[in-house]
């Protein structure tokens, strides 16, 4: 079943954030636009590209008005030893969440059972904690950040424009479109 549409059940958890540890729930979700990126596991291969190439698009983020959040299934110490020993994770100043208990990417349906460990996730997040957007990505095909400034910017569009889409590729200040009778049949 598809999480589109759906606000982020209730959960509490552990985190790891600028050299401190945290309390993070579902209800810092809400507010603000939330990317929440899960990744298998601290001290991989993959993982640190990945969270590095987040960590260089977080001040564009942070400048649309957007908070990012990390999640692994490993737990908040694991995270800020990986943060202490590795130049990739220690440039992250984004919130770095632990899911020992599965619970998180359970409810983000992203939890591989037989493995213990989180599928490459990416949500987006509106104000309410609804989830706009979704890519799962397999274990050895790594995420591109910079493909989140427009996903962003295109459901902030939507939003604050009823009525209009984005059509593929669009972006900020490109035409957008208006659905109605007159265009059925005719893009």
């Amino acid at each position: 079943m598809s999480l589109i549409g759906k606000e982020i059940e209730e959960f509490t958890a552990k985190a790891f954030r600028q050299g401190e540890f945290i309390d993070v729930s579902s209800e810092d979700f809400k507010g603000k636009w939330s990317v929440v990126c899960f990744y298998p596991a601290d001290f991989t291969f993959v993982c640190p590209t990945e969270l590095e190439d987040l960590q260089d698009q977080y001040s564009t983020l942070k400048d649309l008005g957007v908070e990012i959040y990390s999640v692994s299934t490993d737990t908040h110490f694991t995270h800020k030893a990986w943060h202490d020993s590795s130049d990739a994770i220690g440039k992250i100043e984004y919130t770095m969440i632990g899911d020992p208990s599965h619970t998180i990417s359970r409810i983000f349906d992203v939890l591989d059972e037989e493995e213990g460990l989180a599928n490459r996730g990416t949500f987006i997040l509106d104000p309410e904690g609804v989830v706009q957007t979704v890519e799962i990505n397999a274990d050895g095909i790594g995420r591109d950040a910079s493909t989140l400034v427009d996903k962003i910017r295109a459901a902030q569009y939507v939003r604050n424009n009823p009525g209009e889409v984005c059509p593929a590729k669009w972006k900020e200040g490109a035409e957008t479109l208006k659905p109605s009778l007159d265009l059925v049949g005719k893009i």
